[in-house]
């Protein structure tokens, strides 16, 4: 599903290079629970929004769902990440002048599904906010307003769904309500999940867990990985 092959990133800043990633092969399987974790500045943020499309690596090759990423256009991209991706921000990222099911239902009227209102009305139903679908963004808890989020992230059925910290901006129990609800859409739907986290209990529900540090990675759960086996390696500059 998630193809990940001499993956870098590397920036210019100040006369000197940064090295965000340093290159990682990583094969996730179609339908898995991957939690990203690693302390601020690991990189993982980074690498999430390469597997989005919404950076371009320095080098490697990115390839989802058997398709290409490296090397397509803007345009390309943008097609592409409506029809197969779904992203989770930390910050929601609801537009403030849409009700809830408007919100839910921008992803679709894009591709001009004709079923947009009635698959809006499905989801809001399966995250319980049937009640607040005409409810603006204002008007719902923090919690309330990332379960239209998740809501709007599932619309197009996309076969991966990237989340990143999901529950950074919410307290505790509405953090886990977050997850217990994002692992049932996982399964409903069908969906590959990669979650980046700095929690060690988001990261134990997932069925896989891969550490980062410095812009490699140093631990993956994984057994048949040959990343699973990596020793951790001397801290160098890194950021992301």
């Amino acid at each position: 599903m998630i193809e990940l092959h001499e993956l870098s990133r590397t920036v210019s800043m100040g006369g000197r290079v940064l090295t965000i990633l340093h290159p990682l092969t990583l094969s996730i399987p179609r339908g898995q629970f991957v939690a990203v974790m690693g302390p601020s500045g690991s990189g993982k943020s980074t690498l999430l929004g390469l597997m989005a499309g919404l950076d371009a690596p320095s080098s490697g090759t990115i390839r989802i769902a058997g398709e290409l990423l490296t090397g397509m256009n803007e345009d390309a991209l943008a097609r592409f990440r409506g029809r197969h991706i779904g992203f989770v921000f930390q910050s929601f990222q609801l537009i403030p002048t849409l009700t809830a099911q408007e919100n839910v239902q921008v992803p679709l009227e894009i591709l001009r599904d004709r079923g947009a209102a009635a698959r809006a009305v499905e989801l809001l139903e399966q995250v319980g906010l049937s009640p607040r679908a005409d409810h603006y963004p204002a008007q719902l808890s923090g919690g309330e307003q990332q379960r239209v989020a998740i809501a709007r992230a599932f619309a197009c059925h996309p076969p991966v769904l990237l989340a990143d910290e999901p529950t950074g901006n919410l307290d505790s129990r509405t953090g886990a309500q977050i997850i217990d609800l994002l692992k049932r859409l996982h399964r409903e739907e069908g969906a590959t999940l990669v979650l980046v986290t700095h929690d060690p209990e988001i990261a134990h529900a997932a069925e896989r867990s891969i550490q980062l540090l410095d812009g490699r990675i140093v631990h993956d759960s994984a057994p048949s990985d040959p990343a699973a086996q990596a020793a951790p390696v001397a801290p160098s500059v890194a950021a992301g």
